[in-house]
């Protein structure tokens, strides 16, 4: 690996640090994000001049949230553990320590998929203890004090009947498989958002400013550690965990070994235990039980001395593919997914805790490639503990399955794109597109047609009312009736929904671009195409020459731009809504400043003042455009607290970050 290469790997790395401990939101499995910190330490040891203090191998991934809690410093430093992933490396390191102490002993506990939390006891003029600080990982050194959330946890004792001054404990939140269920089951019924997994909804929940939602949520906590307190409670680890246990905490399930093969069955026995855990976990803790041992053995500003993780591999269940489900997305794009059972215990396949019978089979190319087919088996295994994907066939089916070659839906010939994997359906009017596409296009960061949902255009394309998006504009003639079927609703709720319709004549045509569903057309491309042509009609009659001169269209948009205004019967739709007087044109531009021109700005964060659509609204009136995403091509990003992974490519591509006081000044 040379110097660039390594340069990268950080950045990367560095990338998916963010993405886990700041935004509760991991792209990648822990497994592969820590075989990415191998890497990292191979090269490091390596060429040990390239090691610096910001390295990821020198810091723990997170920093306090200032909005969620009180920053605090910790008067124990809480450091990550290293990670081993074989059990020779468990044994050199077990034969290290007994090298130096013979009559060392070992702890061997789970290591729980949550955040860590430390608890800080004193003692009260009534002679129990009470808790007084609940303070958050943060960076290692700093965190943040989420008392009041802790105090409503059940597993969090508030008082302490032992006898000692002083005494600090660290823990691990986490959410159980049944209380994460509860909760995606709630967000579900209410059209919500679901969480990915119970370590991102635990994080969320613990860093939550009301109380009242932590206490709903069901948190719970197991004590791992004694940080802090008197020497009884310091000279043995398990021997301090069972006393905290007879004291009513809630204490990691431990083993205490004296050999290496014990410490070695013990990795084994917690292993076995994961899929029947109601809880995730994500390795085993091995630590000397000798807590003063513990300083004998080197830790760096990252990890903590005296322990190791030895990391589980992803778990994989072996499946046999039942059924194969074809469906056709709003563009047209087939999607395939594969249900199946366990092989061996028939049923669901039980990974991480989760009932799992489908799995996404991507496209044909990819079943090809994995030679998927009814009564075939395969490798299942979860993508970052969160997404179910096959990982490899184990017995070949009798036959490789193949896309139809007609749309299940409306019956007309599937056209497989040169050049890609996508097959789709190209008839604009096959109702399994018309309902997606109708309702994207009443959808809120559309045409936003309030009270228009996908429900009610699913019954409206159903009695044939709807053909088209442009037919919105005439269920205002089809008033009575619809009152009378109650399709809409009561006469009350039809005419809120048709005044909500008539509103979104006026709306800007950046919003009528977006909302006709072309192929790579999202809101700021919209918004840059709208800002190089004054109407929707100079738009349709633009050559793909002029149309790849604008920043961010490629080849392939504009290709995508020119065929949908190249379409007849895309070009009849746009003539119903223009007949229903749906605003095609771009209002006057002559109050727009040019102190922006030419620069494209990325907002990400809360800034302390503007609203993220007011900041904008300020870019765009000041001759600049502003994108959701960084690349090369972006001049600045504009962040306030809590930027997040924008801010972190940023840094890495070099790109000036500005804060709000720095833009305002711009426009001045």
């Amino acid at each position: 690996m040379n110097f660039e290469e390594y340069k990268a790997l950080k950045s990367t790395i560095e990338y998916h640090m963010n993405r886990y401990y700041n935004e509760d939101a991991p792209e990648i499995s822990d497994y592969e994000y820590d075989l990415l910190m191998t890497q990292l330490k191979t090269a490091e040891k390596e060429h040990p001049e390239w090691v610096s203090s910001d390295s990821p191998t020198q810091k723990v991934g997170g920093v306090a949230k200032r909005e969620a809690g009180v920053k605090i410093t910790h008067n124990v430093p809480m450091l990550s553990i290293e990670d081993v992933f074989n059990k020779e490396d468990v044994r050199a390191w077990a034969e290290k320590v007994l090298a130096m102490h013979p009559d060392a002993v070992f702890s061997v506990e789970q290591k729980i998929d949550g955040l860590s939390l430390s608890l800080r006891y004193r003692r009260k003029e009534s002679g129990k203890m009470e808790l007084f600080v609940a303070e958050t990982r943060g960076d290692g050194f700093v965190g943040e004090d989420t008392l009041a959330n802790a105090l409503v946890i059940p597993d969090i004792k508030q008082e302490l009947d032992l006898d000692c001054d002083y005494l600090e404990l660290r823990g691990e939140v986490y959410m159980t498989h049944e209380a994460f269920e509860k909760f995606n089951e709630i967000q579900e019924q209410n059209g919500k958002k679901l969480a990915a997994n119970p370590r991102n909804l635990a994080a969320g929940t613990l860093r939550q400013l009301d109380p009242s939602i932590t206490k709903e949520r069901g948190l719970c906590m197991f004590v791992f550690n004694i940080q802090d307190g008197p020497q009884d409670f310091m000279a043995s680890h398990a021997d301090g965990l069972e006393k905290l246990s007879n004291a009513g905490v809630k204490t990691v399930f431990h083993k205490k070994c004296y050999t290496i093969e014990e410490i070695l069955a013990a990795i084994d026995e917690i292993g076995d235990m994961r899929s029947e855990l109601p809880y995730d976990i994500d390795g085993a803790v091995v630590k000397i039980d000798q807590i003063s041992y513990r300083a004998d053995f080197t830790s760096s500003a990252k990890y903590s001395a005296g322990h190791i993780a030895y990391k589980y591999p992803p778990e994989e269940r072996v499946v046999v593919m039942d059924e194969i489900l074809v469906d056709v997305g709003r563009t047209g794009k087939l999607t395939f997914t594969g249900v199946f059972h366990d092989k061996e215990k028939g049923g669901p396949a039980m990974l991480c805790g989760t009932s799992v019978t489908r799995a996404t089979l991507h496209n044909q190319d990819y079943i090809n490639d994995m030679k998927i087919g009814i009564g075939g088996s395969y490798k299942l295994f979860k993508s970052g503990e969160i997404i179910p994907k096959l990982n490899g066939c184990v017995d070949e089916p009798a036959e490789v399955y193949k896309a139809p070659s007609l749309c299940p839906v409306c019956g007309e010939e599937l056209v497989r794109e040169a050049d890609t994997a996508d097959i789709r359906c190209v008839n604009p009017s096959c109702h399994a597109q018309l309902s997606r596409t109708i309702s994207y296009f009443a959808s809120v960061n559309c045409m936003n047609i309030v009270g228009l949902g996908e429900t009610l255009v699913d019954a409206l394309v159903k009695d044939g009312y709807l053909n088209s998006y442009a037919d919105i504009y005439a269920l205002r003639e089809s008033r009575e009736e619809l009152i009378e079927k109650g399709i809409i609703g009561k006469a009350k709720n039809t005419d809120k929904i048709l005044a909500a319709i008539e509103k979104s004549k006026e709306n800007d045509p950046v919003k009528l671009l977006t909302s006709l569903g072309i192929r790579n057309v999202g809101n700021s491309t919209s918004r840059a195409l709208m800002d190089e042509f004054q109407s929707i009609d100079e738009l349709a009659n633009a050559p793909v020459e002029r149309l790849t001169g604008i920043m961010d269209v490629g080849e392939t948009t504009a290709s995508c731009i020119y065929d949908f205004f190249h379409n007849d019967h895309n070009m009849a739709v746009i003539e119903k809504l223009r007949n229903s007087g749906v605003n095609m044109t771009m209002p006057e531009l002559s109050e727009k400043g040019d102190k922006l021109a030419g620069l494209t700005i990325v907002v990400t964060g809360t800034l302390p003042t503007l609203g993220r659509k007011d900041a904008e609204k300020l870019i765009a009136d000041n001759g600049g455009k502003c994108t959701g995403s960084v690349s090369k091509k972006t001049s600045y990003v504009l962040a306030g607290e809590a930027a997040g992974s924008k801010l972190t490519k940023a840094q890495s591509l070099g790109i000036p970050v500005i804060d709000e006081e720095a833009f305002l000044n711009m426009i001045k």
